[in-house]
């Protein structure tokens, strides 16, 4: 054992009197240069490329390393073995990441591709503005020299919009209002915000399930529609206006479609805006992936409809002229507060259909109503408005979901006698979800109790109706609301040339103005 110790301890002295020899003969510089041309004979003959991505760019802090990191997590949380859990500040989730000097493999397209999270520690610092921390942090990214221009021109761009949707999905959604007044905050923004946690989804929604259907549908084909809206020279928004009679949820319906897509909201209160230009400015500050909402626009500002405003004795023309050219004054209609908004239905038009509307991106404009009928039709077109949905009493399928929601009751569970009776008396009963609803938390404790209590308020409703004069069935009813709404829609073809005749009549005005 001594005679091993002994030979070892030799060793070890030739070993540094080599190192010393060689240290004399090739100084550091000969050294260096040697390393370097070794690793360019193996890149030339390897046939991997590679590409660092550094936490920090000179002393700015490098967004393809955040969006690689999260890119990463939804990968890592189901492969990795060993996992770094982060949670940053307004998120509702978990965010799993590689662990330090760890790797991973992923595929795009087909071609398999190895990231290295690589971290080290950073040498001493010198002075800098801006403190540095004590590791440096990046990743490595391995590919074959093959498919270059396949990670370059594609690759990346998917890491940054899958970690746009990630970072999205893990944050908390806010809702946003506009200041008081016009004033703005201590960041300077006009709009004021709080973490939205409205719980309503389409699946608690009290609505028919083929309509949901519909509407889902055709919010998933606008959030994936980029490139049609491109191809078409489309600006990329949609306007949907929700319309009926109070308590059908159409608060819930704006809170499940944000919840659907994952989109912010701003809820726009016009009686605080003082005039157009104003209002352009709250648009510019929004930003994109979110749900631009004005509740009970027939409220805020006089939207009247001109049609209903005409005299016998004032014609078409001369009556739309005047609508477009006043200022709407102190929220107008009687239901806005006295002030000094001086917004024009021309300037809310431009905001949402005109030049300044499409100043971003993946935006769904909003209106509510109780009275679609004293809106104007310049308001309601396509392109504007492009989906009208009516929000109606509660029908049969919506009742069963509320049955569902409140008392965990399933169809199944129900005594066939009681779901029949109740599909007879809800369509004519005319109650809204809000006043079912109403109902049933009462009760939910006690099951059966609510279901009767429930079926006699519902015959009460139905025998009240009848007094007051409304002996036809629900179905009518509604098929008369939807007939009201096509008639509406039949005037939007009148409005362009109203609108044409207003354009003429202004600038003849402006004409004569002048000539005095």
């Amino acid at each position: 054992m001594r005679e091993y110790w002994t030979s070892l301890a030799s060793l070890l002295g030739v070993f540094a009197f080599c190192q010393t020899i060689l240290q004399a003969v090739f100084p550091p510089e000969l050294r260096f240069a040697s390393v370097k041309l070794f690793n360019r004979i193996f890149h030339c003959f390897s046939s991997y490329c590679y590409f660092d991505i550094t936490e920090i760019d000179g002393v700015n802090t490098n967004e393809l390393y955040n969006a690689v990191q999260l890119y990463l997590s939804s990968s890592v949380s189901i492969t990795g073995n060993r996992l770094s859990l982060t949670r940053a500040v307004n998120s509702s989730g978990f965010t799993f990441g590689l662990a330090n000097n760890d790797s991973i493999v992923d595929t795009f397209n087909g071609v398999n591709v190895l990231w290295e999270h690589v971290v080290t520690q950073r040498q001493a610092q010198t002075f800098s503005w801006r403190p540095l921390p004590d590791e440096k942090r990046g990743f490595t990214l391995r590919i074959k020299k093959k498919d270059k221009s396949l990670v370059l021109n594609s690759y990346l761009d998917y890491i940054m919009e899958k970690a746009s949707d990630i970072r999205r999905k893990n944050q908390d959604r806010l809702l946003y209002t506009n200041s008081r007044g016009g004033s703005l905050d201590s960041r300077g923004h006009p709009w004021e915000s709080v973490p939205f946690k409205h719980p309503s989804t389409f699946d608690t929604l009290a609505m028919d399930p083929q309509k949901k259907k519909e509407i889902m549908e055709d919010l998933q084909d606008f959030a994936n529609g980029q490139s049609f809206y491109h191809k078409t020279g489309r600006a990329w928004k949609r306007g949907y206006l929700l319309y009926g009679p109070p308590g059908t949820g159409k608060s819930s319906m704006i809170a499940a479609m944000a919840n659907y897509l994952g989109y912010d909201i701003y809820d726009l209160e016009l009686t605080e805006v003082h005039n157009n230009s104003e209002l352009r400015k709250l648009l510019m500050k929004t930003s994109s992936k979110s749900i631009i909402v004005i509740e009970d626009i027939d409220c805020s500002i006089n939207l009247t409809n001109r049609n209903n405003n005409n005299n016998g004795n004032t014609s078409v023309s001369a009556a739309s002229r005047s609508y477009y050219d006043s200022e709407l004054r102190g929220g107008g209609g009687g239901c806005g507060e006295e002030g000094g908004n001086t917004i024009t239905l021309s300037g809310l038009l431009n905001f949402t259909d005109g030049l300044w509307s499409c100043c971003g991106s993946e935006r769904i404009f909003v209106f509510t109503t109780n009275h679609i009928e004293k809106l104007d039709p310049a308001l309601l077109r396509s392109g504007r408005m492009d989906m009208h949905i009516f929000m109606s009493y509660c029908s049969f399928p919506a009742l069963k979901i509320l049955l569902k929601n409140y008392l965990g009751c399933e169809e199944c569970e129900l005594e066939e006698t009681i779901l029949r009776q109740l599909e007879e008396v809800v369509d004519v009963a005319r109650m809204t979800p809000a006043d079912i609803s109403e109902v049933l938390i009462k009760n939910r404790r006690k099951k059966e109790k609510a279901v009767e209590e429930l079926l006699e308020t519902l015959k009460m409703r139905v025998e009240m109706n009848k007094k007051s004069g409304f002996l036809m069935r629900g179905e009518n009813v509604v098929e008369d609301e939807e007939e009201e709404e096509q008639e509406k829609r039949a005037l939007d073809s009148e409005s362009p040339k109203e609108e044409s005749e207003t354009e003429d009549n202004c600038k003849e005005e402006d004409d004569e103005e002048k000539v005095k």
